[in-house]
């Protein structure tokens, strides 16, 4: 059995209601041999990551910033994760209220330097919540399921 990790901050109910989305789409009856799991961005560590085979990494954009939560768990688990992840398979959910630009910007900065590989190009959700957000994100979490147990990624 594969794992597909969600690592994000959800501080507020529609990106609660995102990231189950992402889980329900990972989770899809047409999925058999991946396990996704959701761990917030203050609990998960490095050994959540070494046990995983691919991540989505997901945050609200805070002054055009990735959240300090996400941020926080890169402090804590860059330097642990480092040279033991490289080419980690991996997509990014930001819930943004601009533009997202300078939260990608960062978020690339970062998985760029641990060798990470973004299998996706990343899902930015911008603007007021619209609900077309929840089907985007459950297509996130289906679509990454999905490639894992096909050896895709």
């Amino acid at each position: 059995m594969k794992r597909l990790l969600i690592i994000a901050h959800a501080p507020s109910p529609n990106i609660k209601r995102m990231i189950d989305a992402v889980l329900k789409g990972a989770n899809s009856d047409v999925i058999d041999g991946v396990e996704a799991i959701f761990i917030p961005a203050l609990e998960a560590n490095a050994d959540d990551v070494l046990k995983a085979d691919a991540l989505i990494l997901g945050t609200p954009e805070n002054l055009g910033y990735m959240s300090g939560a996400l941020k926080d768990f890169f402090d804590r688990n860059y330097y642990p994760c480092m040279d033991k992840t490289e080419a980690m398979p991996c997509a990014i959910l930001i819930r943004a209220g601009n533009d997202g630009t300078g939260t990608r910007r960062a978020l690339e900065s970062i998985l760029t330097g641990l060798r990470w590989k973004i299998v996706q190009e990343p899902l930015i959700c911008r603007g007021d919540f619209k609900e077309e957000f929840i089907d985007q994100a459950e297509e996130l979490g289906l679509f990454m399921a999905a490639s894992l147990e096909a050896g895709i990624i």
